[in-house]
């Protein structure tokens, strides 16, 4: 009698806890598919939002661009992102004023951004030497992978390309009350023919998608194009800030869908969902950032085809650079164009 009134027992207690395992589970699934939706439902709701104000079709133009291939297999892999902040505004071909190289190590969770100044003087592939956007100008992302690849001998993995508008729907999704900056010193610029009006005076200031563009675009001071790239790198930092806090998190899919007509890029939507997990998986703490080139290494002059420009010591640069991204390191992989074409030919 004792012995079946406990085996009873024992299987009302197995009965209890599979039906909590099962009620758990269900739970789960709804939660899962709840969050979908509402993933899917903000990500079309922001495109939908953001094609409203565009006046092209945003997958009508083809860019050329070979990338090197990333190695997937890789204990401690990394990517390199080619950024490319873009001046659509106006006639004939696009000129960009952000030249960085984003690397991202999704195991460590670091990333390194290198910010190359834009009258950077180098040897452009098929052309004269000339300043590295000039680059971007002359063959677009793909001559600016080259140029790259052949001054400071970096392999680029991917390329994302911004314009103006992009950027300012980035902010104002990110961040729509704004972003906190402390801007240091008083910054006045008019450009009646541009159209364009920068008027910051120093202190804490509240600035909106339009007001942070204007804040990185700015160069009418004695840094010129240093100011800029300093203030482009900070904007990020906070940027990273705000996307990795509990509410930027549920803004992200709204924010994918928003800036998805406004950038265009190699990377696909499963690698994007693979980078945002191990962002979030594997949160971010600190941006590094370098700016090209380094202290102490060029000189500023000028040449009547390319006006001022800053002819860098290559082989200071290029060592900076090494050291920073870890180049140099056997444990990281990325594969180089000899590897590339040895693995290629191996397989055939």
């Amino acid at each position: 009698m004792d012995k079946s009134r406990a085996d009873r027992i024992k299987k009302e207690r197995k009965s209890a806890i599979k039906r909590k395992v099962v009620s758990f589970l269900f739970l789960t699934a709804l939660l899962l598919g709840v969050t979908f939706v509402y993933a899917g439902y903000q990500y079309e709701s922001g495109r939908n939002q953001a094609l409203e104000n565009l006046d092209i079709d945003p997958d009508e133009e083809d860019i050329e661009f070979n990338p090197f291939e990333e190695d997937k297999d890789s204990e401690n892999g990394y990517i390199n992102v080619l950024l490319i902040g873009a001046d659509n505004e106006g006639d004939g071909a696009a000129r960009t004023d952000t030249i960085m190289v984003a690397q991202y190590r999704p195991k460590e969770g670091t990333v390194r951004i290198a910010s190359i100044m834009r009258d950077t003087y180098v040897s452009i592939p098929g052309y004269r030497d000339n300043k590295i956007n000039t680059s971007f100008f002359l063959g677009g992302p793909e001559l600016l992978r080259k140029t790259i690849k052949e001054n400071f001998d970096i392999n680029i993995n991917y390329y994302a390309l911004v314009d103006f508008n992009g950027f300012v729907q980035t902010v104002d999704t990110i961040a729509p009350d704004g972003i906190e900056l402390d801007i240091e010193k008083r910054m006045y610029y008019h450009d009646s023919y541009g159209d364009l009006l920068i008027d910051f005076q120093p202190g804490p200031q509240n600035l909106d998608g339009e007001e942070t563009l204007k804040y990185v675009r700015f160069r009418s001071d004695h840094e010129n194009d240093f100011g800029r790239v300093r203030r482009q790198q900070e904007v990020l930092t906070v940027l990273k800030d705000e996307l990795l806090s509990v509410s930027g998190i549920t803004k992200l899919p709204r924010l994918v869908g928003t800036i998805e007509p406004y950038i265009q890029t190699n990377l696909d939507n499963r690698k994007i969902l693979s980078l945002g997990k191990d962002f979030f998986l594997n949160p971010i703490n600190d941006i590094e950032t370098l700016t090209i080139p380094v202290n102490g290494g060029y000189t500023d002059r000028r040449y009547s085809h390319a006006g001022s420009v800053l002819e860098l010591d290559f082989e200071k640069n290029k060592e900076v650079i090494s050291e920073f991204f870890s180049l140099t390191d056997n444990n990281d992989v990325l594969l180089t164009d000899e590897q590339s074409i040895n693995e290629s030919a191996s397989s055939q």
